[in-house]
């Protein structure tokens, strides 16, 4: 029987699956000890069988493997985002998750669990041990290899989780099934081990097209995947493979609709009118109602969703609005709010305006309710209203990143940020700064991309983002506009922002100046930039993409990390340490070192330890 006839037939069964789980082992230990593995198990299945070769027992695994990743779901923002500096505690915030917040896990904090990420692995593991990719159709076709590929970016994408959770971590990657296994010494990889033995695994994979099991608690199952090719770019950059990171965002980008229709970044922002003079009529094109689109469609910003139930007492029920938001489940009081640095890093931007008159003009830099600076930060958060509750009249937050019950993990514009931020450590920081000013297409890379990289002009030409598919945006407002650079999102035209200008060490010698779209720009025009200039501008250029994933990201779970991979690469632990500290207010700094305790200038001190069995050693 045809693949697609097999899994027809029990489409109308996905929903039980769920519910049922039937699926192999539900957590693992990969210690000398079997503290993380349930040997009475009731959910191991399946293993009389030497493979999983019937449609019915191969689709229900899958998707039982994507509801045990709805267990690290929540956690994976908060783990992300709590420890970083862009929000802070509140008076109401949990025990648990205030002592994330200062870097005072326990091994009882509910946050600190790692048998949920090994259940996720386990039944991994056992899936790929046993599945029968062999298995043809009358066609010649491998039915289950879409499953057998899906599988592989769920046990990688939750390594790296736990790897960057706890620093380093035992590795296993056959099924623990019974407790001789569980007791077994298991080695320990650190996360760059992890991510180079990941991008070796998942080699290949990134072309087959994953499967779809029509829709599933709401959402679109195709959501609930996560790309190859875009976790390999985020294996890569995790292991300082640079350009092969940059290669693979690229080829999610140009593959994930075909080769002849683009996957832009878009033209939603939020801006200032067109005629604005007064400061006044903001506009939010879009931005803001990315995060509750969850349709999957070709230009959708929504990559890859983990989806939740729809009320607490059913299975896996994320917290995050509850966290983020005034609801009435928790009486109007949020967990989490915008910290003082958020607002600093948002407001030290400066809008660059141009008039329908092509003037340009530079947004004051003292405008009232948020508004000064980059625009999105205006409407990422709300807290202008008021909420009488139990006759106390409550401050309402509002953040609209947390509308619906299900947890977003990747989108589209990250994928073009990682995309940057690979390519400014591969040597090409000029095509990161266009990729954050102004965006790309293939005129772009010909004109002020590769005339500064001659010699790479092979490797900058394979980026190849067709003029006819891959519309600038211009001050003129042409209708098949399709993109844009990342700043420009909440802060106008940066490409025309004398305040945002690619970065230049005026100590090194400028060999001539070069006019882009009209305007005359300091900068080099030579065969090849000196290795002094790269470097300098390596670390300006990212710098700004840090601050570029403040002002986009902001909430979503990814600042820690991107502090703590910027902080590795660079080895200076006070990239992160400093940042952090600077939660409150760069005035508050040594306040927080002292409400903070650890010392985050040790590295050891930004994992987390479960009683001294999985953790920095």
């Amino acid at each position: 029987m045809e693949a697609r006839i097999i899994k027809n037939e029990i489409f109308r069964s996905v929903r039980i699956a769920l519910g049922t789980l039937g699926v192999v082992a539900a957590s693992a230990v990969m210690t000398s000890c079997d503290d993380f593995f349930e040997q009475e198990s009731k959910h191991v299945i399946f293993t009389e069988n030497s493979h999983l070769n019937g449609a019915t027992d191969t689709i229900y695994s899958v998707v039982g493997i994507m509801n045990k990743m709805q267990a690290v779901a929540d956690r994976t923002i908060l783990l992300g985002e709590a420890r970083g500096d862009l929000v802070d505690i509140t008076e109401t915030t949990s025990s648990d998750l205030r002592d994330v917040a200062l870097f005072n896990v326990g091994s009882e904090n509910k946050y600190n669990q790692p048998r949920d990420y090994y259940a996720v692995i386990n039944n991994c593991n056992y899936f790929i041990a046993h599945v029968d990719t062999a298995l043809k159709n009358n066609r010649n076709e491998k039915i289950f290899l879409k499953e057998y590929a899906a599988v592989k970016a769920f046990r990688a994408w939750t390594y790296l989780q736990l790897a960057l959770n706890y620093g380093s971590v035992p590795f296993v990657t056959e099924p623990v099934l019974t407790k001789e296994e569980a007791d077994r010494d298991y080695p320990r990889m650190d996360i760059k081990a992890i991510s180079e033995y990941f991008v070796r695994d998942l080699q290949g994979l990134g072309d087959i097209v994953l499967p779809q099991y029509g829709e599933i608690r709401g959402v679109d199952s195709r959501l609930m995947n996560i790309p190859v090719y875009l976790l390999l770019g985020e294996l890569n950059l995790w292991a300082g493979n640079y350009k092969d990171a940059a290669t693979n965002y690229y080829k999610y980008i140009s593959t994930r609709n075909g080769m002849n229709n683009p996957y832009a970044l878009g033209t939603t922002r939020v801006a200032w009118g067109d005629n604005s003079s007064n400061w006044q009529s903001l506009s939010d094109y879009l931005w803001s109602s990315q995060y509750s689109n969850e349709r999957y469609n070709s230009n959708g910003e929504l990559i890859t969703i983990l989806p939740g139930d729809s009320i607490p007492s059913e299975g896996y029920y994320s917290e995050l609005r509850n966290t983020f938001n005034s609801t009435s489940e928790n009486e109007y009081r949020p967990s989490l709010s915008p910290s003082t640095r958020h607002w600093e890093i948002s407001s030290s931007q400066y809008y660059c305006h141009i008039t329908t008159g092509n003037d340009t003009i530079i947004a004051p830099q003292n405008l009232t309710n948020y508004r000064t600076g980059d625009l999105r930060y205006s409407r990422s958060w709300a807290l202008n209203t008021f909420v009488v509750h139990n006759n106390e009249r409550l401050p309402y937050q509002y953040c609209n990143k947390y509308e619906t019950r299900n947890v977003h993990i990747y989108r589209r514009a990250m994928v073009y940020l990682r995309m940057a931020e690979a390519l400014n450590r591969a040597g090409y920081p000029r095509f990161a700064y266009r990729l954050l000013a102004g965006g790309v297409n293939r005129s772009v890379i010909e004109s002020d991309i590769i005339p500064y990289y001659k010699n790479d002009s092979t490797f900058l030409r394979s980026f190849n983002f067709p003029n006819n598919q891959y519309y600038l945006r211009t001050t003129t407002n042409q209708a098949n506009e399709n993109t844009m650079g990342l700043h420009d999102r909440g802060a106008g035209w940066s490409l025309y922002n004398p305040y945002y200008a690619m970065p230049v060490d005026t100590t090194l010698k400028v060999a001539a100046k070069y006019i882009v779209d009209g305007v005359e720009r300091d900068t080099m025009i030579v065969d090849q930039l000196s290795a002094e200039q790269i470097a300098y501008q390596m670390d300006k250029v990212e710098d700004m993409i840090v601050d570029e994933g403040a002002l986009e990201f902001a909430y979503e779970g990814i600042r820690f990390y991107d502090l703590m991979r910027v902080a590795l690469r660079r080895n200076d632990p006070a990239y992160l340490a400093d940042r952090i500290y600077m939660r409150r207010g760069e005035e508050n700094k040594d306040a927080m070192k002292s409400e903070i305790k650890k010392d985050l200038y040790t590295p050891a001190n930004w994992y987390l330890d479960w009683n001294g069995k999985i953790g920095v050693k």
